[in-house]
């Protein structure tokens, strides 16, 4: 593979990853919190209805949540690709 398909395939791969990661990023922030929040208000979790949790702690979790899992993937990338330090 030359350089230019490895880098090529290395960022189509990359983008890959963001969209996905994005996607879940929207889905929780915009769904969970806005969306979704009266049918995830039937159920409770910790006391509190699970739509006003997402809204309010939730999502950061997930947030934080995602920089580890591309932080993780981008790693694997890395070392599939030959850039790994």
């Amino acid at each position: 593979m030359s350089n230019a398909n490895k880098a090529r395939a290395y960022w189509r791969a990359n983008i890959k990853y963001v969209l996905i990661l994005l996607s879940i990023w929207f889905l929780v922030s915009y769904g969970a919190g806005i969306i979704f929040k009266d049918a995830l208000n039937t159920i409770k979790l910790g006391g509190f209805k699970l739509g006003f949790w997402f809204a309010q702690q939730g999502s950061m979790y997930v947030f934080v949540a995602l920089i580890f899992i591309y932080v993780y993937l981008m790693n694997r990338l890395d070392k599939k690709f030959g850039y790994d330090e």
